[in-house]
């Protein structure tokens, strides 16, 4: 299906369509929880169980190949040590590739409907907060779409209040106790914010910045998923950095950190 016919599929549709075709290649007719890794946190996917499918992103209908370095483009069917079944979608569209938000939400759509009902998102962001260091995770208790546009169409009110889910925050600091939480500022890209953009952010209450996350999030409390979401701050962001910003030192704060940051996730799910 090319990307202009997707656009014109009613977007639920294309999602049980993208459904039964992952549980006819899996054999698994339900998953429980969905995982989107960003940057540095691929390495999860090996840690929380058994992958007993993998299939290429692009030979599912409404996915694409990722567009982005340090994006694996495959989707993994695990079966984790608590036998529950985890969707690992590595291949994230972002909207500043131009596919429309239905292309940057339709593999959370695909995972409801194959019938997770948590949500765990995942990013490699700027951070505000000097005190946190490139490596440094951070979950995110609250967001600020930036994007100037949301995945909900038409006349669709959802309560937005507790989004990122107190439950599974709370399991995250019982793995580890000095995780911090901030609010997350998505930006629509791919250009990385200017110094005033940043200092504007931190104004209206953001401690990170990125170009993901919150959309997704979005349409998961919309399909009636469980919310969690964490961030690995790979760089200080602009204007705070005393360098400047590139894609290269994402890749590589999210290549240093990525055996430890893999480990927590991996611990977290352990206890969802």
């Amino acid at each position: 299906m090319s990307n202009t016919e997707f656009l014109k599929t009613d977007p639920f549709e294309a999602a049980r369509a993208a459904a039964d075709h992952i549980a006819q290649e899996t054999g698994v007719d339900q998953h429980d929880v969905a995982l989107v890794l960003g940057s540095g946190w691929s390495g999860a996917a090996d840690l929380i169980g058994d992958t007993t499918a993998t299939l290429s992103a692009d030979e599912v209908p409404g996915f694409h190949a990722p567009a982005v370095a340090g994006h694996v483009g495959t989707i993994r069917s695990v079966l984790t040590a608590g036998g529950k079944r985890a969707l690992v979608l590595g291949a994230r569209t972002h909207y500043y590739e131009g596919k429309g938000v239905r292309s940057v939400v339709h593999g959370v759509r695909t995972a409801a409907a194959a019938g997770c009902k948590t949500l765990v998102l995942t990013n490699g962001c700027g951070g505000l907060n000097e005190d946190w260091e490139p490596g440094t995770p951070v979950l995110i208790s609250d967001h600020i779409n930036l994007t100037a546009t949301s995945p909900l169409e038409g006349a669709t009110f959802v309560d937005l209040t507790d989004l990122y889910s107190s439950r599974i925050r709370a399991l995250a600091r019982e793995v580890d106790p000095t995780l911090a939480e901030g609010v997350y500022a998505q930006f629509s890209g791919p250009h990385y914010e200017t110094p005033a953009e940043v200092q504007y952010a931190k104004r209206i209450g953001a401690d990170l910045v990125g170009m993901s996350t919150a959309l997704e999030a979005i349409a998961g409390r919309h399909a009636g998923m469980e919310v969690f979401g964490i961030s690995l701050v790979t760089n200080l962001a602009a204007g705070i950095s005393p360098v400047p910003l590139s894609h290269a030192e994402v890749l590589d704060a999210g290549q240093a950190a990525a055996a430890r940051i893999s480990k927590l996730l991996a611990q977290i799910i352990g206890r969802l």
